[in-house]
């Protein structure tokens, strides 16, 4: 997978997104706003196994993946 990957919402951790270098959008339609990088999502996850979380599961729903994440 390539690039940009959603790592977050509204309420997600503002220090851990601005260590991701996510950018908070807002996209026409929908009344909600994400955090999205620009990363490949191996680039993301590696980024996270430094701050101390690790993958717990990943599926795929549709053309999407999702990755469910613990930090120890």
């Amino acid at each position: 997978e390539v690039g940009p990957t959603m790592v977050g919402d509204e309420h997600s951790d503002p220090s851990l997104m601005s260590f991701l270098g996510a950018t908070k959008r807002n996209m026409l339609g929908n009344n909600f706003w994400e955090y999205y990088v620009n990363d490949a999502p191996r680039i993301v996850l590696d980024k996270l196994e430094s701050c101390g979380y690790r993958v717990v599961s990943m599926t795929g729903v549709g053309q999407t993946l999702v990755w469910c994440l613990h930090k120890e």
